[in-house]
């Protein structure tokens, strides 16, 4: 986006994680602030396909960013789980869902998010409290992979696992107490649960995965990041489900 010259951003919602990804950005050395309120505008941009911006000011600029930020919000909070059921169905495979329990680092869900669609998953759940949300951080860190992603928060993540066991599912998490996870048969409609960066899987949520997955390792600290152990273990589903 450039001040100080006028320029119209063809407006999407397919876009809004793009336009959101420049939360980052400074500008004239300020940082940006969202507005406070723009309900009617969200709604606004909801009835209609396209719309044209012209961003001629820093104001602009804000206006956009938060008109954009409280769509995405809005758009993914309808991402409901059995839409990404429904869509490995249509696909002719096995449900395979990353269900992330209060990860707090936005990196962290973008990275989780990147490999969600490169492993073909068919969506992350996250927790709508006590978790990082939707955020310009979160989009930029996914480098695009959000605009093809589908992401539902959910208020409680053990009843959400309770009820897709009842469709079939089965859930196993990374933990450092568990079996190596090349000795388990991660095939099938499958939830892979990954814990928060500090205090891993809660005990409610692991009580209810029927499986605990261990990454081997050497070294001297205690364990992967996150989304590292998230990739590692998404592409060893990928690696079984291709054998």
């Amino acid at each position: 986006v450039r001040l100080g010259g006028t320029s119209t951003y063809h407006w999407q919602p397919s876009n809004a994680n793009k336009i959101l990804a420049a939360a980052e950005f400074k500008v004239y050395g300020q940082e940006i602030i969202d507005a406070s309120t723009l309900e009617a505008r969200v709604e606004e941009l909801e009835a209609i396909d396209t719309t044209d911006f012209t961003i001629s000011s820093v104001e602009d600029f804000e206006e956009l960013l938060a008109e954009a930020k409280d769509l995405l919000n809005n758009l993914s909070s309808q991402e409901e789980v059995d839409d990404m059921l429904e869509d490995a169905r249509k696909k002719g495979e096995d449900p395979f869902l990353i269900l992330l329990d209060k990860i707090e680092d936005p990196h962290n869900l973008g990275a989780v998010i990147r490999t969600c669609h490169l492993s073909g998953a068919h969506g992350v759940i996250i927790p709508k409290n006590r978790a990082v949300g939707l955020t310009g951080a979160v989009a930029r860190i996914s480098a695009g992979a959000l605009n093809y992603t589908k992401v539902a928060k959910v208020t409680n993540l053990g009843k959400t696992m309770e009820e897709l066991k009842k469709q079939g599912m089965w859930f196993v998490c990374g933990d450092m107490d568990g079996e190596v996870m090349y000795s388990l048969n991660l095939k099938g409609p499958i939830g892979l649960v990954i814990g928060s960066e500090g205090k891993g899987v809660s005990r409610l949520v692991k009580e209810r995965c029927d499986y605990i997955a261990t990454i081997p390792t050497k070294g001297n600290i205690d364990s992967l990041n996150a989304s590292v152990a998230a990739g590692v273990l998404a592409f060893e589903i990928v690696r079984q489900r291709m054998g």
